[in-house]
């Protein structure tokens, strides 16, 4: 720098640097001084001196980060942590499973290697029920890969604690953290007037999370929030806190959700007629079922007994009002498409009375007249699924080992995994190891999505089979790869064991895919060594 330049004003007094903006000097630098005049310069100096000095003064500048001010008031300081502190290993794996997330200079997966950073919400699961405290010196890590992964967020957020939440306050790229719980705190206000002054003046999101915190833990006291403020809310917020009412669902929900029949938004109309549907005993289910059983019967006069449907031959303003969409989608009949509706509304439990006193496995075994088998089963799917009831899912589903790979109701593999979803979860695993034992694993990603962590046993052993049995038929292996990735994080550990003769590369027969041999034997000894360091994570979160 010249030490004979003396600028107007320092950086600190003129509130810019003395020769611009950083940006604009790489501007006047590419142009050239002779195209473009450097800001402020002085005269009797050289173009070219006065633009290196502005940069040296605009690099020590940048350098320092902060410009001289009056030193602001301190912060007040973060709330305490009662949490245990995690073990000192355990802190070290948290330490790598964080450095090798995607962007922190990670080497990501390799080969054999485990993926660490589809580890990390398995680590952060164990660590939050174990009750530790995330170590001060990992928060800014943590808060970065919230940020990035949403499906990590709840559980890094409640890891992280308070600390983590007063840090979001200072770094404007941190502050998902401050919407993801009411007022910015890790637990619901205590005091009444603290909750409806936020419920009242708060952020949209803050108002989401404030919902859904108070209905989680008092359904009433959520939905008075909801009411006192309904009429003045806008359509697209009305639909979102409606939505929040699905936690906690009840008869007490009833009138508001009746009221809401008759918004002016037809998405709320919609939704709270679902919610109200879900309520078997409520007024609009009682009228869907009462419409829906004229359309469906059982006709003896053929010997054997056929279920007939008649559908609606309109869609009438009352229907509307319940719910019901009159126009059908392209390529949907109106009259197919009523019915489905006033289906899936309808109680299950109208079935019975309707059809004779059949049992939900002997409705579904009934063959259904002129086409409309699909229809009607694929209805009784959806409303199984939206009234949660395990005896007609088991109908629906069928035997997993049936020829057919769907049931008898079951109408794509998205519809069998919601119908599996309503099964107690050692149900549900049954129900897919043998549906994997009889149709292999080609289409059942999708089932093994819903099945409980870590996979029961006898699921596990289903899982492994039809990959050993896919490995020595030299099938492609890339087909597979979504499965191995489930298996890394869902087989029990205690598997590890038995999948060690797996990691040799076998010999490939003339119909195996070219190098599927080496990639198999690659992804056995991922899935071995991922297993046994899911292993050594529990153990070394156990305290001593």
């Amino acid at each position: 720098m010249n030490p004979t330049s003396t600028p107007a004003a320092t950086p600190a007094q003129a509130g810019t640097p003395a020769g611009g903006s950083w940006e604009e000097l790489v501007t006047v630098a590419l142009l050239g001084t002779d195209r473009r005049t450097l800001p402020e310069q002085h005269t009797g100096r050289q173009a070219p001196v006065a633009l290196l000095d502005a940069a040296a003064v605009e690099t020590v500048r940048r350098r320092a980060g902060v410009r001289p001010a009056r030193a602001a008031a301190r912060p007040e300081p973060a709330a305490p942590d009662p949490r245990p502190a995690l073990p000192a290993a355990a802190a070290r794996r948290l330490a790598t499973l964080l450095a090798d997330r995607p962007g922190a200079g990670g080497g990501g997966r390799r080969g054999a290697a485990p993926d660490l950073m589809e580890l990390l919400p398995q680590w952060l699961a164990l660590a939050n029920s174990r009750g530790f405290g995330a170590p001060p010196q990992t928060l800014p890590a943590l808060l970065d890969a919230a940020r990035g992964r949403t499906d990590l967020r709840p559980a890094a957020l409640a890891f992280a604690g308070p600390r983590a939440l007063w840090l979001a306050r200072l770094n404007p790229e941190w502050r998902f953290a401050l919407r993801s719980s009411p007022g910015g705190s890790t637990a619901l206000p205590r005091e009444a007037d603290h909750i409806q002054r936020l419920w009242q003046e708060g952020l949209f999101a803050e108002r989401v999370a404030l919902l859904a915190a108070v209905r989680a833990k008092d359904p009433s006291a959520g939905r008075e929030l909801l009411v006192a403020t309904w009429a003045t809310e806008r359509a697209e917020d009305r639909l979102m806190f409606l939505d929040l009412l699905r936690s906690g669902l009840c008869a007490e929900d009833e009138a508001f959700l009746e009221r809401a029949l008759a918004d002016r938004s037809r998405n709320v109309r919609a939704t709270a007629a679902e919610l109200l549907s879900a309520l078997p005993g409520s007024a609009l289910a009682a009228r869907m079922a009462a419409r829906a059983v004229t359309c469906v019967a059982v006709d003896h006069t053929q010997g054997t007994p056929v279920i007939t449907v008649e559908a609606p031959h309109e869609c009438d303003a009352a229907m509307e009002r319940d719910g019901v969409v009159a126009k059908p989608p392209a390529g949907r009949g109106e009259r197919s498409w009523w019915l489905g509706q006033l289906v899936e509304a309808a109680p299950l439990g109208a079935w019975r009375e309707r059809l004779g006193g059949r049992s939900p496995e002997e409705v579904v075994a009934l063959a259904v007249a002129d086409g409309w088998h699909a229809e009607l089963h694929a209805a009784w799917c959806r409303a199984a699924v939206r009234q949660r009831d395990p005896a007609w899912s088991r109908a629906l589903l069928g035997s997993p080992s049936a020829p057919e790979a769907g049931g008898p109701g079951a109408v794509s593999l998205a519809e069998r995994a919601k119908l599996l979803a309503t099964l107690g979860a050692g149900e549900r695993a049954e129900w897919v190891a043998g549906f994997i034992g009889t149709h292999g694993l080609s289409e059942a990603f999708q089932l093994l999505g819903v099945c409980a962590v870590p996979w029961s046993g006898s699921l596990g052993r289903a899982v492994v089979d039809a990959l050993d049995i896919a490995r020595d038929a030299g099938s492609y292996p890339w087909s597979f790869s979504g499965v191995m990735g489930l298996a890394e994080r869902c087989l029990d550990p205690a598997e590890a064991g038995r999948l060690e003769g797996l990691t040799s590369v076998p010999d490939e027969s003339e119909h195996a895919a070219p190098g599927s041999g080496d990639y198999w034997a690659e992804a056995f000894q991922r899935l071995v060594t991922t297993l046994r360091l899911r292993a050594t994570m529990s153990a070394e979160l156990t305290a001593p």
